[in-house]
């Protein structure tokens, strides 16, 4: 009887120590993003804009150590931006006439974030400081340009979705660091802003549908981190 209630005990310790390794809860992040966009000069894209955006979802800390935790979760992200770009009405073979022309595109993308966040002892009472440095991926979920789920080429007239405009898969890395406020023995309240800078070039249409050459748009965003975790 002793050796089972010792076991149980033993068991209650370690499922209560994995508990409280294990910090879980919520974000929501207003941004400003951006498509960097880059192309030999013939076509000359660039950015032309920045937009607001808008991102939230669970947050969940493993820490392995007082002080570093593993973090990830699942976001709703958007993201996006203007890009210009010169184009040929003779579908863009360069021999007819030039003319300039510009498009505005946002995607909704489920983000899973993957990073190390660092925490500073406290420098005032339930006070510390963290940095985060890592990546997420990501999926992108519903694209509109435009404002429109489909978006006619100015070149060719042709119709397309908006969604064949973007590469299935994206990519950042991430940069970030806030402050952690403690109310109590679990519940914290977080602040800090994020930079994720798109590694991988999302563009699915004018190198593959148009022969464009060496075109590359990016995503990248800049945001503020508000949260509470339990």
């Amino acid at each position: 009887m002793k050796k089972i209630f010792l076991a149980a005990f033993v068991l209650a310790a370690t499922v209560g120590t994995a508990s409280a390794q294990v910090e879980i809860g919520l974000k929501v992040s207003p941004t400003i993003t951006s498509l960097r966009a880059e192309s030999t000069s013939k076509n000359g894209f660039a950015s032309d804009g920045s937009q607001l955006g808008f991102s939230g979802g669970l947050v969940v800390d493993y820490f392995f150590g007082e002080n570093y935790a593993f973090s990830t979760g699942l976001e709703l992200a958007g993201k996006g931006g203007t890009v210009r770009y010169t184009d040929f009405y003779n579908n863009g073979n360069g021999v007819g006439n030039a003319f300039q022309t510009s498009y505005k595109m946002s995607t909704q993308y489920l983000q899973v974030p993957l990073s190390v966040k660092l925490f500073t002892n406290e420098i005032a009472p339930a006070t510390r400081l963290y940095f985060q440095v890592g990546g997420s991926l990501n999926v992108p979920i519903g694209t509109r340009i435009n404002s429109s789920k489909f978006y006619t080429d100015p070149a060719t007239g042709t119709e397309n979705k908006a969604g064949d405009y973007v590469y299935f898969f994206d990519a950042d890395a991430l940069v970030g660091a806030g402050a952690e406020y403690a109310l109590g023995s679990s519940t914290k309240l977080f602040a800090g802003i994020g930079y994720h800078r798109g590694l991988v070039d999302i563009d699915h249409y004018f190198e593959s549908k148009r022969d464009f050459t060496d075109v590359t748009i990016k995503n990248s965003s800049f945001g503020l981190d508000l949260g509470i975790k339990f």
